[in-house]
């Protein structure tokens, strides 16, 4: 894709960004502010920029005139990068150029990593669990009496040199039939063992070549969706995937509530139906989109948090939230996907990711194997977000774990215009520091009709940042702008009014908003803070930070730090992995080194309870600030604030 540069007049900021780029999402990512409360939609007209050279498409609406478009205007959320540009943004007021570079800073997101293919071959990992082995075999004549299981396995060693063979009941029923059909040339798919000098078994057989037909699927069972990947375990290569809310939200959005209910007469009957449900919508659409016929899988494997993983098997996890918080098992063995309502082929294996803790699951122990964090050198400071915030620090000599409850917050819960990340939810944002008049922009760059995580940690560090609100999130009373107002004892800002919005109300953000937000970013900063302290660290013995979960790719690293919701920390330390649960079960279906090693690394986790560690709420007091009582942890924020305040008092004489 061809790469355009872009410079922004009077800041004289450049960025150089991919050809047919939104310009509003460009100048985000330069750290420019341009007036946009609408979202994206066209529907404010205040983005409005000039283009001095080259050339954009669009950016044209109703809201911009036929006057303004000759002399070069353009509206920036409608407009798609064509060429390099030099675009000025018009300056309503006369504002101090350096307070103006220093409005918005360059957005700095994690790295994206994905482990691939090629690198489970290069680094010696790539052990197929699942194999296909073609064979013409003589057929039995007057002479030759072999029994038909006898000859497969012969030949099998023969011609493939394979040894130490069993063959499942169900296989021996098909094999007769199987090789008289096929005039005795068939596949056998084999399940190698985990542990090296274990028996291999054939798992099924079928007529003629079909070695270049294997495949698997990869599932991650989350609280909130459940995502799977259909994989051809030749290539490596992911086919399709697809993602689902887990429809097990209707009967509690949490983990609690979802427990408190399988306790119920038919309730875990009932939560273990709708998670296989959308287990097999998700095989049905995956294998669907990529033409492959269901009786070509060989393999599943499943990862999912503590609780989802027992209601999925359909073991009661009412004990997981009693004292002491004792799961039903951490290991699970193999499983025919069939009995557990799969609806695959009854030769397939159900490969589940085992647990360490009650709140440390098979999700993040499926991460840790699938980011490699148990093989590095590196201190690795490994980080899920969500409705918990799980923790691992440490290398391929030792490993802790924690998670702490952390609310929905991130996720749209208890946020009066929260939602979760959808077309319309508010997911960056700006301002300007002299007008106060907000930049928004929406997934989709649709109106807007929420606000998503990531915005609306962009949002309260932005606030920070400016001053808006105080280290306690309250809003400072004395500025001067009409979207800062006082309703019903409770102070808010209007990040858009209501004719510019899908939901004709204003969307506002509240200082109870900004609370629930401190909260949830304590307990997870807490909980980082608790478990290095626990194993004798700070957070500068750590060589680097893995991010996984939902909005990791989208959040603000400066932002997230601004606030307290990650540790400072150097931002090309950082790196996004995406889902690592769904990333670990597709190693796991690509290689037996991840599978063997798995049981090994679970072993090494030593679990700390953070509800029973005496530090933990020392920790989370301290962290009901933004960004914390302590700003010398945060010395990149207390400068940066300095040096506003300093510019402020400036630009006011």
């Amino acid at each position: 894709m061809t790469a355009c540069k872009i410079k922004f007049l009077p800041h004289n900021k450049e960025i150089t960004v991919d050809l047919n780029k939104n310009l509003i999402h460009a100048a985000m990512e330069a750290g420019v502010h341009i007036n946009a409360s609408c979202g994206g939609e066209g529907v404010c007209g205040k983005c409005r920029v000039m283009i001095e050279e080259g050339e954009v498409e669009g950016g044209i609406t109703e809201k911009l005139s036929k006057e303004d478009f000759d002399k070069g205007y353009r509206l920036a959320c409608r407009s798609k990068v064509k060429s390099d540009l030099v675009v000025r943004v018009p300056v309503e007021s006369d504002i101090d150029t350096g307070v103006l570079n220093l409005a918005v800073m360059p957005r700095r997101t994690a790295r994206i990593r994905q482990m691939d293919f090629n690198e489970l071959k290069e680094q010696g990992l790539f052990v197929p669990p699942v194999e296909k082995k073609y064979l013409e075999l003589p057929k039995p004549d007057a002479q030759d009496h072999l029994p038909d299981v006898m000859r497969l396995v012969s030949y099998l060693k023969l011609q493939h040199g394979e040894h130490r063979i069993s063959v499942e009941l169900p296989v021996i029923r098909k094999i007769p039939d199987m090789l008289r059909e096929n005039d005795f040339k068939i596949t056998a798919t084999l399940m190698r063992p985990v542990h090296e000098g274990r028996k291999t078994h054939i798992v099924n057989v079928q007529g003629g070549d079909a070695t270049d037909r294997n495949y698997a699927m990869a599932i991650d069972i989350g609280t909130t969706t459940v995502y799977g990947q259909l994989i051809d375990l030749i290539s490596g290569e992911v086919l399709a995937e697809r993602g689902e809310f887990n429809s097990q939200i209707s009967y509690g959005e949490d983990v609690i509530t979802r427990m408190m209910y399988a306790d119920k007469p038919g309730g875990l009957e009932k939560l273990h139906q709708l998670v296989v449900e959308n287990i097999n919508k998700i095989i049905a659409s995956t294998i669907k989109k990529a033409g492959v016929d269901i009786e070509e899988i060989s393999t599943i494997t499943l990862a999912g948090n503590t609780t989802m993983t027992q209601l999925f098997l359909k073991v009661n996890p009412k004990y997981i939230r009693l004292s002491p918080y004792v799961p039903a098992s951490t290991l699970y063995p193999p499983i025919k996907a069939v009995d557990l309502g799969i609806a695959l082929g009854e030769h397939v294996p159900a490969l589940v990711y085992p647990q360490v803790s009650s709140y440390v699951g098979g999700d993040i122990v499926a991460g840790v194997m699938g980011a490699g964090v148990y093989r590095s050198e590196e201190i690795i400071l490994f980080i899920d977000i969500g409705t918990n915030a799980e923790v691992v620090v440490g290398n391929k000599d030792w490993l802790a774990c924690a998670a702490a409850s952390a609310g929905p917050a991130l996720e749209g819960g208890g946020i009066t215009f929260g939602m979760r990340a959808a077309k319309g939810a508010i997911e960056d944002f700006s301002i300007d520091p002299v007008t106060l008049e907000p930049m928004n922009i929406t997934i989709g760059q649709k109106r807007a009709k929420g606000i998503c995580g990531s915005g609306l940690i962009n949002i309260v560090a932005v606030f920070v940042e400016h001053g808006i609100v105080d280290n306690a999130g309250k809003f400072d009373r004395d500025l001067k702008t009409p979207r800062l107002r006082n309703q019903d004892d409770i102070w808010e800002y209007v990040l858009v009014w209501a004719n510019e919005t899908q939901i004709d109300r204003d969307i506002v953000i509240t200082e109870i908003d900004i609370e629930n937000l401190i909260r949830a970013k304590g307990a997870m900063y807490s909980g980082y803070m608790t478990l290095l302290s626990e194993v004798g660290m700070s957070i500068r013995d750590v060589d680097r930070v893995i991010l996984s979960g939902g909005f990791g790719s989208s959040v603000d690293l400066e932002k997230a730090m601004t606030i307290g919701l990650l540790p400072e920390i150097d931002a090309e330390k950082v790196t996004f992995i995406g889902n690592g649960s769904l990333m670990g079960a597709k190693m796991s279906s690509l290689t037996n080194r991840i599978r063997r090693d798995v049981v090994n690394v679970t072993k090494m986790m030593t679990n700390f309870e953070l509800s029973e560690t005496p530090s933990y709420m020392d920790h989370y007091m301290a962290a009901l600030f933004l960004p914390h009582t302590d700003i010398d942890l945060f010395p990149k924020v207390r400068d940066r604030m300095k040096e506003r305040r300093k510019l402020k008092k400036l630009n006011q004489t």
